[in-house]
């Protein structure tokens, strides 16, 4: 199988589970500036909500061979509409439908949104050349956890072992390596996370 190039929704991939934890800032990320960011403001404001534009990244590397900052990714996915800051500040996205049309227009992808489907529909796709970004529960990264609800994260599936029917993930959030590139994990454990519904994108 291709290796998968792997890219963290912050830049610091060793300190990603001291930032979702509040140890430290994403405003002290040492390698802010690689996000494609204005400032050090404009980074820890953005790093939670752009798991979408680092699973995109990924899928970009993947399929296309090219690596965009996911700051970059997110200015022009905002300007589809993807996402919309509010009057109070808040951040609402990824919104699905606009991403589709900016994949589509921008990059060439033909993307489509699956609501309301079984995981095990999408691993029967996985070998016919289709990658997906997956609505989980951030609480994907404990394999362990009972999460409280599922979806809220987005995570890049691009394969599959069909010897013992795991997926194959990389996790933006994940807070160590092995959570974090190259995840295994069986259809029913996968299955308490997943919102039912996604990003499927038709690969090379």
């Amino acid at each position: 199988m291709q290796e998968v190039p792997y890219f963290g929704q912050f830049e610091s991939r060793a300190l990603i589970g001291d930032f979702i934890t509040g140890k430290r800032s994403p405003a002290d990320d040492p390698l802010w500036e690689l996000s494609g960011a204005t400032d050090q403001a404009e980074y820890a404001r953005w790093c939670d909500h752009i798991c979408g534009m680092a699973c995109l990244k990924m899928a970009l590397a993947h399929l296309q061979d090219r690596i965009i900052p996911t700051m970059d990714l997110m200015k022009q996915c905002r300007e589809y509409g993807g996402y919309v800051v509010h009057e109070d500040g808040t951040i609402k996205g990824l919104i699905y439908r606009p991403f589709i049309s900016f994949v589509s227009e921008q990059f060439s992808l033909q993307a489509e949104l699956k609501e309301h489907t079984p995981i095990e529909e999408i691993y029967d796709l996985l070998d016919r050349g289709y990658v997906y970004i997956a609505s989980v529960h951030p609480s994907i990264r404990k394999p362990d956890a009972v999460p409280p609800k599922q979806g809220g994260h987005l995570v890049y599936v691009f394969g599959k072992d069909e010897q013992t029917r795991e997926l194959l993930f990389h996790n933006p959030s994940g807070d160590t390596p092995q959570t974090q590139e190259n995840v295994r994990m069986s259809l029913g454990d996968f299955s308490r996370f997943y919102a039912g519904r996604g990003i499927l994108i038709k690969g090379r």
